[in-house]
């Protein structure tokens, strides 16, 4: 399965910090849990990649229209 591969999948995001200092994104969905901790300093590079992808989806959401 690639980026742009449809699927019927659901699952629940969650990000806050942890108390040993870390930013975490649990995964959960359809009996599979994934914690994935970052520093803060990767956590802001993940937040600057989803801006960037956030960005570049909102225009090729205009041109489609």
């Amino acid at each position: 399965m690639g980026i742009n591969d449809e699927s019927d999948l659901s699952a629940n995001l969650q990000i806050g910090p942890t108390d040993a200092g870390m930013v975490r994104l649990y995964i959960e969905g359809d009996g599979i849990e994934i914690p994935m901790d970052f520093d803060p300093d990767e956590a802001l590079e993940i937040a600057e990649e989803l801006r960037a992808a956030a960005a570049i989806a909102r225009k090729a959401g205009k041109a489609r229209r």
